[in-house]
């Protein structure tokens, strides 16, 4: 009675599977098989198998083909990616579970057990096959967002991340609730208990995620952005974003991953506001030894505006102000004083400057005497360089420093030998 029973459960009752079971009950016969339902119906399910992946092929290659002719014909450059990307692709894998789904029922009776599990199973490939589509397609989005839209570098690298772990991780839910017949609310809300264990498990990608919106959102970075990271060896170029990871490229071509929500935490240096306005703060001192600086007399003064040209007219503008202040509109333009040999060199270090075709004059540019010290006279040089590409950079600086160094003797200044431990720039130290 129960080998009746199954043997009814088994056999289809429509009209294509009866035709189809004939055949196979023919091809089996003449193989010399007895006949036996459960061997029809996994033959069956075999032919079912079949048919479904060669309509998906088929239906596959003529979407491809399609496209590719109207890529042709119209020349277009996105259609041309979706080739590359093979997007079309990824997303007709799709297609042969539908196929096959639409077919089980004429190979099953409705109430069979066998129907209802191989349903389970091929809706869960389905699930797959469409989150494998859907993601390719984002991919693909974000790419012509990030070539063609994307003019501030933002790190979208970790917000598509971000997209597609919720993605796998929604698909992951729907594929679990229908394997075991529960609602996803319901297996959600059995997930509460393994909340703790989780969040353990995926500190970093919660942390990352976090770090991420907070980066985004206060435009903290961007790929390409020079940056440089305390307490780390990281100082060069952002390559990539990610939802765990920040790769570092350091200029010796060394590479440094650092995880984002340190960046947020601990802080980091970004030189990308330097390199936008195009400029670079140049600024170190000069020491200079105290026994050195003496009273200026006018044969000093005459004999410096002689070899210094640029220095008479902030001499014959202080002979008008008697002290050496000289101000335009209010505004103190040359620091200096006509009253040492030190006062002198501030007035030319500064006119240098100002008249130095390299650096910008829409930047401060100031000479200034700091507190004096056991070693001396302290003047620090102040200024920005009209670039900010770095080789250029240097050797503005390094002729501005040897340029002032050279002519403190003519001044009857003697520098200290600690001066070129003070130097300090706005950058650490390169290492090739």
């Amino acid at each position: 009675m129960h080998h009746t029973m199954l043997t009814a459960n088994l056999i289809p009752s429509h009209k294509v599977a009866v035709w189809l079971v004939g055949h196979i009950d023919k091809l089996l016969d003449s193989c010399g098989l007895t006949r036996f339902p459960a061997l029809e119906q996994i033959v069956y399910l075999i032919i079912i198998m079949g048919i479904a992946i060669g309509v998906g092929l088929a239906v596959r290659y003529a979407v491809v083909w399609a496209v590719r002719k109207i890529v042709r014909l119209r020349d277009g450059e996105v259609g041309r990616e979706i080739l590359q990307q093979r997007v079309i692709q990824k997303c007709s894998h799709f297609i042969p579970p539908l196929v096959f789904m639409g077919m089980v029922p004429f190979a099953f009776d409705t109430d069979s057990s066998w129907m209802h599990i191989i349903n389970k199973l091929v809706l869960v490939y389905a699930i797959i096959a469409l989150a494998y589509g859907v993601a390719a397609v984002l991919q693909f989005v974000f790419q012509q967002i990030n070539l063609r839209r994307n003019k501030r570098n933002l790190p979208l690298q970790g917000v598509l991340n971000i997209v597609l772990g919720i993605l796998w991780i929604v698909v992951a839910i729907v594929a679990v609730s229908v394997i075991v017949d529960k609602s996803p609310g319901a297996l959600l809300a059995g997930l509460t208990a393994f909340a703790a264990a989780l969040m353990l498990i995926f500190k970093d990608s919660i942390l990352g995620f976090v770090a991420g919106i907070q980066m985004s959102e206060n435009d903290m970075l961007h790929v390409g952005d020079w940056i440089c990271v305390p307490g780390t060896l990281a100082d060069g170029n952002v390559e990539d974003v990610s939802l765990s990871t920040v790769k570092i490229r350091n200029f010796d071509n060394t590479l440094i991953m650092v995880p984002p929500y340190e960046l947020v935490s601990k802080g980091f240096q970004n030189y990308r506001a330097m390199q936008d306005t195009g400029s670079r703060r140049i600024m170190f001192d000069i020491i200079i030894n105290a026994g050195s600086v003496v009273p200026a007399g006018a044969d000093l003064a005459a004999s410096l505006a002689k070899r210094y040209p640029a220095i008479q007219d902030f001499l014959d503008r202080a002979a008008k102000t008697g002290d050496g202040w000289i101000c335009d509109n209010g505004n103190y333009v040359v620091n200096g004083t006509t009253e040492t040999n030190l006062g002198l060199f501030r007035a030319y270090a500064t006119t240098y400057l100002k008249n130095n075709e390299h650096l910008s004059k829409d930047q401060m540019i100031m000479v200034n005497q700091k507190p004096l010290t056991a070693d001396g006279y302290v003047l620090q040089i102040y200024c920005f360089a009209c670039t900010s590409e770095w080789v250029a950079y240097e050797g503005i600086y390094s002729a501005i420093l040897e340029h002032l160094a050279t002519v403190l003797p003519d001044f009857g200044l003697v520098m200290h030998s600690s001066t070129t431990l003070d130097i300090a720039s706005d950058a650490p130290a390169k290492q090739a």
